[in-house]
């Protein structure tokens, strides 16, 4: 089975049970700061897992482009990656356990005809706050799933997204990969020949600011499932490195190093990671992220400069371009911005070519000892481009020591570069605090609105878009499409305009309409692909749309009476990369 023809399958099998399809939204979130990139296909539905009505129903389906940094490291063995799809299905307090496992097992074992004896299944153990899940491992036994192959893990838990908000248990799905030899009787999960194809998670419960379990007022069903892994599962593959949407890049690297995938392992995880890497980066970089020194611009800084220290291990270098013309041939179906990308790629590459050679040299005389001290790899981060994690990587290798701490300490002297950039997280989430969340929200509507009255339209341009936001209880940022710095003048009259605009104290009110009928109301949007199957969506008007009309998934005030007794700032601005610029903004 291909790619394409798997996720029209699984689009087809949810629909044929009602489910209503949801578009493919961008890399960067748009209504949670909790991540810096959206991990899986249930981060544009926060508002609806928190109790909103979504305007296509409780029933969805959809598949995903994600981006997952927490096992970079990772990457280079047969199944893990930064760049992946999710398909995904959800119920809204719709349908719960029964319907949700039924539903998984006819589609694995009829629809895609997954043998059974090849699957086994986890379920939630209980951890003394929440009782263990018998329901979810009664009902695959009802479906003829041997005791044997069903057992009890406590990490079978998801959530909440931040410290509080919808959680529950999960049951995971997995797949019996060896081709050869007797199948086991019983499922062993620490058997890393079983692998996990397919997560239905339970919300049944509501976590409070106190740490208490409250039974939810609406039950969800958020399922996940990688198109990568279930193509190797479905075509007999034990290296998902192997199929359809990985072999022509493996194939292009090949052509390029004169190497031979699988001629050893250092060349094998080297063609992997370069794979990968610039895979994800295409990604990336098409959802607007240009290579930087914080959040999703270092992700995207060190996959490409990654990639480019193992393009070295393959003898090959300025090879990201053309690894990346293969991706824009596998995938056709989204609209990736060749031009853009390649020009990103070719630059960040060359940067770091020009330092890497000496940086190399740098390490080697640094690295005589045992240990590293935190100031030396500092150096190599500020002097030579050299990410901590490829310091760290380089060291391990070479059986060295690096005093962590230390460089901490030297980086923050240096600079406020956020270190939770490397981890993947904001320090809150929409789910922490979403009432101040939810006011700043509102307020970049506001913005973006004053933007179009307040700003002269350059060149070109036929109003001001808006590129992004981050938005979390202390502050938003917002990215919108201008390529030169706002003047002073323009910063206080943009702020006299939005005050003066939550002064009146106007209402918000949502709609649902057709995106026909929105662009015939005039309605504003900044990712419009993302609700092309939408046979329903949400429109904001402010003030009877006289001050602002916005596709838009939420939340939102009701009233701007809501912002009053705040006073809205422009704190600094930026530039994110040509023709576009970042403010960061906020309530006082």
């Amino acid at each position: 089975m291909k790619r394409k023809e798997l996720i029209e399958t699984y689009l087809k099998f949810f629909k044929s049970k009602k489910h209503k399809e949801v578009a493919n939204v961008s890399l960067v979130p748009e209504n949670d700061p909790s991540v810096l990139f959206t991990t899986a296909g249930m981060h544009p539905l926060v508002p609806f897992l928190l109790g909103q009505k979504h305007p296509q129903g409780k029933r969805l389906v959809g598949v995903q482009r994600c981006i997952r940094t927490g096992d970079i490291e990772e990457v280079g063995d047969t199944s893990h990656h930064t760049f992946f799809e999710m398909l995904g299905n959800w119920s809204l307090g719709d349908y719960f356990k029964k319907e949700a496992i039924e539903m998984s097992f006819e589609f694995l074992t009829k629809v895609l005809k997954m043998p059974v004896e090849r699957l086994a299944f986890s379920v939630f153990e209980g951890d003394g706050e929440v009782d263990k899940d018998t329901d979810s491992a009664d009902i695959w036994a009802s479906l003829g799933v041997s005791n044997e192959r069903i057992v009890y893990l406590e990490e079978n838990w998801w959530g909440p997204a931040g410290k509080t908000g919808p959680c529950g248990p999960d049951t995971e799905m997995f797949y019996w990969k060896p081709n050869k030899g007797k199948l086991p009787g019983k499922f062993n999960p620490k058997d890393s020949n079983w692998l996990e194809i397919w997560n239905d998670v339970f919300m049944e419960y509501n976590k409070d600011t106190k740490g208490n379990y409250n039974l939810a007022k609406q039950e969800n069903v958020d399922t996940g499932m990688g198109v990568e892994r279930t193509l190797a599962v479905l075509n007999g593959l034990e290296d998902n490195y192997l199929g359809e949407v990985w072999q022509p890049i493996i194939q292009k690297i090949e052509m390029i190093s004169k190497h031979k995938y699988g001629e050893d392992e250092i060349v094998t995880r080297a063609m992997r990671i370069v794979a990968d890497h610039i895979k994800a980066a295409v990604f990336i970089i098409n959802d607007g992220i240009v290579p930087g020194n914080s959040e999703q611009g270092y992700v995207l800084r060190r996959l490409i400069r990654r990639a480019v220290r193992y393009g070295r291990v393959l003898g090959i270098e300025s090879f990201t371009t053309s690894i990346a013309d293969v991706v824009y041939e596998l995938y056709g179906d989204y609209k990736l911005d060749a031009r853009k990308i390649t020009l990103e790629l070719a630059n960040e590459e060359e940067r770091f070519l020009k330092t890497l050679a000496q940086g190399l040299r740098i390490f080697d005389k640094v690295a005589g000892s045992k240990k590293m001290s935190g100031t030396e790899a500092f150096l190599l981060y500020q002097s030579y481009g050299f990410p901590i994690e490829m310091t760290l990587e380089l060291a391990k290798e070479k059986g060295i020591k690096v005093d962590e701490k230390e460089y901490s300490d030297a980086l923050n002297k240096h600079s406020e570069l956020s270190r939770t950039a490397a981890a993947g997280k904001f320090k809150s989430g929409l789910a922490d605090d979403s009432e101040a969340t939810t006011r700043l929200h509102t307020a970049t509507h506001l913005l973006l609105a004053a933007m179009n009255k307040v700003l002269p339209k350059l060149e070109g341009m036929k109003e001001i878009q808006q590129r992004g936001s981050n938005i979390n209880a202390e502050r938003a940022r917002f990215d919108f499409s201008y390529d030169r710095k706002l003047t002073d003048d323009e910063v206080k009259e943009l702020e006299d305009l939005v005050n003066g605009w939550i002064w009146d104290g106007a209402e918000v009110k949502r709609d649902e309409m057709s995106l026909d009928e929105a662009k015939k109301f005039g309605a504003a949007g900044i990712f419009e692909d993302k609700y092309k199957v939408a046979e329903k969506i949400s429109v904001y008007s402010i003030g009877d749309g006289k001050i602002s009309k916005e596709i838009c998934t939420g939340p939102h005030v009701k009233s701007l009476k809501e912002l009053q007794g705040c006073t809205f700032k422009i704190k600094k601005q930026d530039s994110v990369g040509a023709g576009a610029r970042r403010v960061k903004v906020v309530l006082e």
